[in-house]
């Protein structure tokens, strides 16, 4: 696996969303610097993992499946889209304790949301600007 430098873009945008969460929302807490910098890769792995399901998923839905799988493949695409959050919050609990907090499932939908928009708008850009 190699790390591209879109990849560390992402890091960086994501540091810098999760900095802004910080000092917006009480419930979002880093006690410090170094943790919100872990923090940010271990979003960028788990989003990363969370994409390439979802995408593996939808194409499933659009394939020309017969009608029963791609229902199965709906619902496992909605179990997916909430279990995502539960993931990120426990992942992180798990690898940063008390240390780092992302707050409750809606603070954290809000903060996957925003990633996710600010790595889109950051990837436009770069590739506008090429």
């Amino acid at each position: 696996m190699r790390i591209r430098p879109i990849d560390l873009v992402d890091v960086l945008v994501y540091l810098v969303v999760l900095g802004v969460f910080i000092q917006l929302f009480p419930a979002v807490l880093s006690e410090t610097f170094l943790l919100a910098l872990l923090t940010a890769v271990l979003l960028k792995v788990v989003l990363e993992i969370v994409l390439l399901v979802k995408k593996r998923i939808v194409g499933r839905i659009r394939s020309g499946r017969p009608l029963p799988i791609r229902i199965v493949n709906v619902v496992a695409l909605l179990l997916v889209l909430p279990g995502s959050k539960f993931l990120v919050l426990e992942l992180v609990a798990f690898a940063f304790g008390d240390a780092v907090q992302l707050g409750g499932f809606w603070a954290v939908t809000a903060l996957i949301v925003a990633l996710m928009l600010s790595r889109g708008g950051m990837r436009r850009l770069l590739t506008t600007t090429e």
